[in-house]
């Protein structure tokens, strides 16, 4: 590879090659922290059980340095949300352009973490003049431009989404310009072509709506069972796992394994759990145990080798454009606080978590703040504080301030400025999460070190 050889990335290599000969670790026992580390990522969590557990993204977002923070320790995978799709990377016949792929890959590079292409060949994002392509002509443009877009990334991605969404709900062939033009040999096609650019990349079949057993996965599942037995090169199969509160497959699991018994790694590739907004307690509820059934449903099957979220943050999610009146479907709210399902899949991994919670009064300033241990092992532990807007009015700025008990350090912030005096902690509000509307909420955590019993003191809040 040309991409870094680093840790997310031998881990991976490792746990695919194994997967591939159906003797990938799992259960891998996870290494309590120093007391001068972190609580472990998800992406830790995962690779510590030979999977990986990644994020989506996107161009514009890289211009966020709160979300860039997140993405870029939180997770060991990244998937190119759009810009390698033909309007971007083949805008027009011949002309080729990788430019704001390639910043995503980068960044991915630069942050030790690997890569899943999507997608080489799709009905939708089609410049206009594929369209146009005669018949006679459309195969060979296939394989051009999957030669050249394949053969660009050769060596900087582990999968690719060679094909996306051929299929409709009833276990027909999607009639796309590919479907009508070159007919059903144009998938087996496509994965040829895709080995060629590279011989490296596991090659994937991607789809919706084929998370549990039905018509649709049926004929995704006779066309895998076929390319087998010609010998097309097909490595996986994508489960996008686009899902509704509440109504997770209870085929998941059987779903998974009766794909890893044809000799294909399975991932989930684009997850999302969408409710109708606002979101309340009974929801994240929900949302949490629905994260929790899929993470375990992965875990349960050798050759599931990873999941990935589609984007991380409910401020950076597509469901609300498309589905009206619908989101908060990702792990982290929209000021990257992490939810009640981000947890329910940090304990799935193996991550242990508390839940001591201290609230103040408002003290007469108009704000309160709640005080939480969610993780802790020997000699450290991951702390949130969130603060709420109490007033009826709107504030600008808001201050939280508490004692350290004897042992006790504070080491990395996020969401706030913190200072220390002797055994006083003070972390007052970040320049984006000030402004809070009344009862209005934003949450800001750190990570710490204890030597004693690690009590949970009482957090004092104060307006600006």
């Amino acid at each position: 590879m040309s991409a870094p050889a680093g840790r997310a990335r031998r881990v991976l290599a490792a746990a695919t090659a194994a997967a591939v000969t159906g003797t990938l670790a799992v259960g891998m026992a996870v290494a309590a922290p120093s007391s001068e580390a972190a609580a472990p990522t998800l992406g830790q969590l995962a690779a510590a059980k030979g999977r990986y557990f990644g994020s989506a993204t996107d161009n514009p977002t890289l211009n966020n340095s709160a979300y860039t923070a997140v993405l870029g320790s939180e997770f060991d995978q990244i998937t190119v949300g759009n810009t390698q799709k033909w309007m971007y990377s083949e805008p027009s016949r011949g002309r080729f352009d990788f430019t704001q792929a390639d910043q995503i890959v980068a960044f991915a590079q630069a942050h030790d973490q690997i890569v899943r292409g999507h997608t080489l060949v799709w009905h939708n994002q089609l410049p206009d003049w594929v369209n146009g392509v005669p018949a006679g002509e459309l195969l060979g443009v296939m394989r051009n431009h999957i030669a050249n877009v394949a053969g660009h990334y050769r060596g900087k991605v582990v999968h690719w989404d060679v094909v996306n969404e051929a299929f409709e709900e009833d276990g027909t062939r999607r009639q796309s310009v590919f479907q009508q033009k070159i007919g059903d040999s144009y998938i087996a096609e496509a994965f040829k072509a895709a080995r060629a650019a590279d011989p490296n990349a596991k090659l994937y079949y991607n789809d919706y709506n084929v998370e549990g057993i039905n018509a649709k996965s049926d004929a995704m599942y006779n066309m895998v069972k076929s390319f087998k037995q010609q010998g097309i090169p097909i490595d996986g199969v994508g489960l996008q796992a686009h899902l509704i509160l509440g109504q997770v497959p209870g085929t998941l699991q059987q779903n998974i394994k009766r794909f890893a018994d044809l000799g294909v790694d399975v991932a989930i590739t684009e997850l999302d759990i969408r409710m109708r907004t606002p979101r309340d307690a009974a929801k994240d509820a929900q949302q949490a145990a629905d994260y929790r059934t899929v993470t375990n449903a992965c875990l349960a099957v050798t050759r599931c080798v990873g999941i990935t979220v589609w984007d991380f943050s409910d401020g950076y999610s597509w469901i609300p454009s498309v589905f009206p009146g619908e989101g908060a479907a990702l792990i982290y709210d929209e000021n990257f606080n992490k939810k009640p399902s981000y947890w329910a899949v940090y304990e799935a991994l193996g991550g242990t978590t508390t839940t001591t919670t201290t609230t103040t009064g408002n003290n007469g300033t108009g704000c309160t703040a709640t005080y939480r241990v969610v993780g802790q092992w020997n000699g450290g532990y991951q702390g949130e504080v969130t603060v709420r807007n109490t007033g009826a009015v709107r504030i600008t700025g808001w201050t939280v301030k508490w004692t350290l008990a004897q042992g006790q350090t504070v080491g990395s912030l996020w969401n706030g400025v913190s200072t220390t005096s002797g055994q006083e902690v003070t972390v007052r509000n970040a320049n984006y999460n000030g402004n809070l509307a009344p009862n209005g909420t934003t949450t800001f955590g750190f990570t710490g070190s204890s030597t004693g019993a690690n009590p949970v003191p009482t957090a004092v809040c104060t307006t600006a």
